[in-house]
């Protein structure tokens, strides 16, 4: 019995260390990805590939994603990028989400030859295998990925792990509740990707 006892005391021991430990790393790397994903690029780069969201069942876009697309628009604006790639898959509304995306940004007065549109871009894997499957076409190799800010740092990941050796982050200046849930599952998704791809 007092054996058991003392097992138990060290289970529950190890299991608190194992909990504090992996919440100290959860708030490190939270840090970290927030770090990265609210920096200024630093340079220009050939592209910025914006990531896609949902787009509402009347074809209106997402304020999320509206805002994303707003956040790409001022890297072309400002010189940084010579090439917009919209990336995104078909939704459950119904409507392709490059599509929509490529419309954003032609009200905006960007050419189309300046807008590439990828509606296979289902998640940010896809996406950025995507990318490189483009990059023979249009000769780029310097990207700036455009998501929120807790998903640049998996994003921009994926893009280097796809080829790509020059790659930066950007993400438009804008939060919302649902990121109170969002920034803990990416926390999981960034190692699960590290890990399988």
């Amino acid at each position: 019995m007092a054996c058991f006892v003392r097992m138990r005391a060290r289970w529950v021991k190890f299991s608190l260390c194992f909990i504090l430990l992996a919440g100290l790393w959860f708030i490190v790397h939270t840090g970290y990805s927030i770090y990265v994903g609210t920096r200024q690029p630093t340079h220009p780069a050939d592209a910025a590939v914006i990531l896609g969201n949902k787009v509402n069942v009347d074809g209106t876009l997402s304020e999320r994603l509206e805002q994303r697309l707003a956040a790409g628009y001022e890297l072309y604006q400002r010189g940084l990028v010579e090439y917009l790639v919209v990336s995104g898959g078909l939704g459950k509304e119904g409507h392709y989400e490059g599509d929509k995306m490529r419309d954003y940004l032609l009200a905006q007065g960007v050419p189309a030859d300046k807008i590439i549109v990828d509606n296979l871009g289902n998640n940010t894997l896809a996406t950025a295998q995507n990318l490189k499957a483009l990059q023979s076409q249009y000769h780029f190799s310097s990207v700036i990925v455009v998501s929120q800010y807790f998903h640049v740092l998996r994003s921009a990941m994926l893009v280097r792990r796809a080829g790509f050796a020059d790659v930066q982050g950007y993400s438009p200046n804008y939060v919302e509740w649902r990121d109170i849930y969002s920034v803990p599952r990416e926390f999981i998704a960034f190692y699960a990707d590290w890990l399988l791809h």
